[in-house]
C-alpha cells in the first residue's frame, strides 16, 4: 500500500508540475503573441500610412507633370497674351499657389502678379536649371517666409527658360501631412537635403529627438520621400500589453484544467507500454507490397499488434499517440527493429527485397536512431533491404539532418509515409531527400470518385516521376484503383486487394501461394504509424 501511495503521489506531483508549466507556458504564449501581433498590425499601419502619404503626393504632382508640355511651350510669349491662360490652369490645379513663366533667367510673367521683371536666381538660387528639379524653399513674394513646394520644368537646353510651378505646401499639409497618434507622431517631407515637417516647418537637417523610430518610404516617380516618426512598432505593443491580460489568466486557468484532466489517466499508461515490451506481449504484423511491373511481392511494410492480457486487445491507434506524446516511440520501435531481425528467416534473403519500419521524427534526435539501427539491424547483417518510413504529419523540427544523411550513406532507404496529408510536403522533400513516397490511402480511395483528391493525386505521382522518387499506392482495395495507379506509373501497390496484414509466420505461406491468413478477432484492420 505504501509503495502504491508513493505512486499516486508521484503521478499528482507530476500532474500538478505539468500543469503549471501548462499555466506559465500560456501565459507566455498568450502574452507572446499578442505583443508580437499587435507589433505587426502596428508596423503594418505605420508602413500603410507612409505608403499612403507618397501615393497622395504622386497624385498631386501628377498632375502638374501632365500639364509640362502645354505650359513648356508658353515660355517666351508675351504675358499679356499668356497671362489668362496660366491663371486658369493655376485655379485648376487647386494645389498651385502660382504657375511662373521664366525666359532667359528673368521671371517675366505670374499668374497672381501678372508681368513681372525679376532675376529668378536672385529669389530662388538653384534655379534657373537644365535639368527637372523638385525643390523645398521659402516663398519670397506672394507670401514671404512660407514653406513652398516647387516644380521646375526647363524649356531650352541650357535650362535658362522654363516654368516654375509653386505649391501650397501648407494645403498639402492639411490633405496629407497630419500625424495619427500614437502610431504616427511626426511626418517629415524629404526633397534633396531639405526637410519639411508641420512643427518645424522647412530645415537642412533631420531633426529627431532620441525615443523617436523613423520609417522612411521613398517615391518611385518623384525625387522625395515621406519619413514619419513613430515611438516604435514594438513599443506601442508593449504599453498595450497589460489590456491582455485577463485573456492571458483565463486562458492559463483553462488549460490548465485541460491539462489536469488529460493526464489523469495518461500519467501511468507508459508502465503498460514498457511491461508489454517486457513481456513480448506486441506481435509483428506485415503487409506486402507487389511490384506491378513484376507481379511479385518486393517488400513488405512491418505492422505492429499489442494484445494486452491485462486491458485485452489494445488499438494501435490508441498506444502509438501515447508512446508518442510519452516518450515512449523510441522503445517500441527499438521493440520492431529486434522482433523483426530475430524472425527475418521469414522473407527472402534477397537484397531487392525491402522491409519496410515506421519510425517517429522524434526518434532521429541527437543520433538515437542511428545508433539503434546499427545495434539492432547492421549488427546481424540481414540481407534484405532496411526502408524507414516517416510520417509527414510529424514535426519536422525533431528531424537530425546529419543523420538522415548518414542513413543514407549507410544504404538505409528513407520513405515519407502519408505523403500529402500534411502541412509541410515540400519542406520534407527539400530535407529529407526522400528515396519513396508513400501516397496515403485517402487519395487511394478517392480515385474514381472524389475529383479534387484524384487530382492531388495525380499531383504527388508526377512530382514523385518528376524527382525520380520511387512511389507506393497504400489502400489498394479495388482492380479500378490497381489499374489506374499502374497506368499511371506508381510502381509498388500495397492493399487490401493483394493481401491483409498477417503475423510474420504466415508470410512463407502467402508468398507461395497458399491459402491468405485469417481476418483478425477484432474486425478491420488499421494500419499502424511507428
Amino acid at each position: 500500500m505504501h509503495t502504491a501511495q508513493n505512486l499516486i503521489k508521484g503521478y499528482r506531483r507530476k500532474r500538478v508540475i505539468v500543469c503549471l508549466l501548462v499555466a506559465v507556458v500560456t501565459l507566455l504564449l498568450t502574452f507572446g503573441l499578442r505583443f508580437i501581433s499587435q507589433r505587426d498590425l502596428n508596423q503594418h499601419q505605420i508602413d500603410a500610412y507612409a505608403r499612403h502619404t507618397v501615393e497622395s503626393l504622386d497624385k498631386i504632382l501628377l498632375p502638374l507633370a501632365g500639364k509640362q508640355h502645354e505650359l513648356t511651350r508658353l515660355v517666351g510669349q508675351p504675358c499679356e497674351r499668356v497671362h489668362l491662360p496660366i491663371r486658369k490652369q493655376a485655379a485648376a490645379l487647386q494645389t498651385l499657389r502660382s504657375i511662373a513663366l521664366v525666359k532667359s533667367g528673368i521671371l517675366y510673367c505670374s499668374s497672381v502678379f501678372g508681368e513681372r521683371d525679376v532675376v529668378l536666381r536672385q529669389r530662388q538660387p538653384s534655379l534657373p536649371d537644365p535639368q527637372p528639379q523638385l525643390l523645398l524653399s521659402t516663398d519670397q513674394s506672394l507670401i514671404k517666409g512660407s514653406p513652398i513646394l516647387i516644380q521646375w520644368y526647363p524649356a531650352s537646353q541650357d535650362g535658362e527658360d522654363g516654368v516654375m510651378l509653386t505649391i501650397n505646401i501648407h494645403l498639402l499639409s492639411s490633405l496629407l501631412l497630419e500625424p495619427q497618434k500614437p502610431q504616427i507622431e511626426r511626418v517629415i517631407v524629404s526633397v534633396g537635403n531639405r526637410f519639411y515637417s508641420e512643427s518645424q516647418g522647412i530645415s537642412d537637417t533631420l531633426q529627431l529627438t532620441g525615443d523617436e523610430d523613423v520609417e522612411t518610404r521613398r517615391s518611385m516617380l518623384f525625387p522625395f520621400s515621406i519619413s514619419v516618426t513613430t515611438p516604435g512598432a514594438a513599443m506601442l505593443a508593449l504599453e498595450e500589453l497589460p489590456a491582455q491580460a485577463p485573456l492571458a489568466v483565463i486562458l492559463a486557468l483553462l488549460l490548465s484544467a485541460v491539462a489536469w484532466i488529460a493526464t489523469a489517466g495518461r500519467m501511468s499508461f507508459t508502465r503498460e507500454i514498457a511491461l508489454g515490451i517486457e513481456r513480448r506481449e506486441f506481435e509483428l504484423y506485415c503487409q506486402p507490397q507487389l511490384d506491378t511491373r513484376t507481379g511479385q511481392c518486393c517488400g513488405v511494410e512491418i505492422l505492429l499488434r499489442w494484445n494486452n492480457p491485462r486491458l485485452g486487445r489494445i488499438s494501435p491507434d490508441v498506444f502509438i499517440p501515447v508512446a508518442e506524446r510519452e516518450n515512449f516511440i523510441a522503445p517500441l520501435t527499438r521493440y520492431v527493429l529486434s522482433e523483426t531481425v530475430r524472425q527475418i528467416g521469414y522473407f527472402p534473403p534477397n537484397p531487392q527485397f525491402h522491409i519496410s519500419i515506421n519510425v517517429a521524427s522524434s526518434h532521429f534526435l541527437h543520433g538515437v536512431l542511428l545508433r539503434d539501427v546499427s545495434q539492432y539491424w547492421f549488427a546481424a547483417r540481414p540481407q534484405q533491404q532496411l526502408v524507414l518510413e516517416i510520417t509527414e504529419r510529424d514535426d519536422l523540427q525533431g528531424v537530425d539532418y546529419p543523420l538522415v544523411r548518414e542513413l543514407h550513406r549507410k544504404g538505409v532507404r528513407l520513405a515519407i509515409d502519408d505523403f500529402g496529408t500534411g502541412n509541410s510536403a515540400l519542406s520534407w522533400l527539400e530535407q529529407l531527400h526522400p528515396d519513396i513516397l508513400k501516397i496515403d490511402k485517402s487519395f487511394t480511395n478517392a480515385i474514381g470518385t472524389d475529383a479534387v483528391n484524384s487530382t492531388v493525386t495525380d499531383i504527388i505521382i508526377a512530382l514523385g516521376q518528376r524527382l525520380n522518387i520511387e512511389l507506393i499506392a497504400e489502400g489498394v482495395e479495388t482492380p479500378q484503383q490497381a489499374h489506374y495507379l499502374r497506368r499511371h506509373g506508381v510502381p509498388v501497390l500495397q492493399g487490401y486487394l493483394y493481401a491483409k496484414p498477417m503475423p510474420l509466420a504466415e508470410f512463407p505461406r502467402w508468398l507461395a501461394g497458399g491459402s491468405l491468413p485469417p481476418k483478425e478477432h477484432n474486425g478491420r484492420v488499421v494500419p499502424v504509424i511507428l
